[in-house]
């Protein structure tokens, strides 16, 4: 079965920095792009970013968190991590990380389309605040 389960959420103050981790087993880890997706309390789900399977590892990045994080993903341990750096108090959330359908990256939406694959786990909670 496949199984993704995310770790390295905490308290921090504004700007500083954090590293989730995404570990997974039960698929083929080189085949599927991954990403990381958020939902603030109150809040509808937002897409963070992705990175892509294969060999290129393309990552990509909502607008949101472009030039502060950064996402990779480590084939030998079938392990993935987003590196957020110069944290804001409007990137509190739970994040989950997502395995995608396809070895790139299609569009935000369609990641967000599987919210069904996280439903039942927890995700990781950040939370930025003085």
């Amino acid at each position: 079965a496949v199984e993704l389960m995310e770790s390295g959420g905490g308290l921090v103050q504004p700007g500083e920095s954090l590293t989730l981790s995404c570990a997974t087993s039960g698929f083929t880890f080189r085949n599927f792009a991954l990403s990381w997706v958020r939902r603030a309390a109150g809040k509808g789900l937002e897409w963070v970013s992705t990175v892509d399977g294969g060999i290129a590892h393309k990552a990509y990045y909502s607008d949101s968190v472009k030039g502060r994080f950064t996402i990779s993903r480590d084939v030998a341990k079938s392990t993935m991590s987003l590196r957020m750096n110069n944290l804001r108090t409007e990137d509190t959330a739970v994040y989950y990380c997502v395995k995608e359908r396809l070895t790139s990256f299609v569009s935000a939406e369609r990641t967000l389309e599987l919210e069904d694959q996280f439903a039942g786990r927890q995700g990781t909670q950040v939370t930025v605040s003085a």
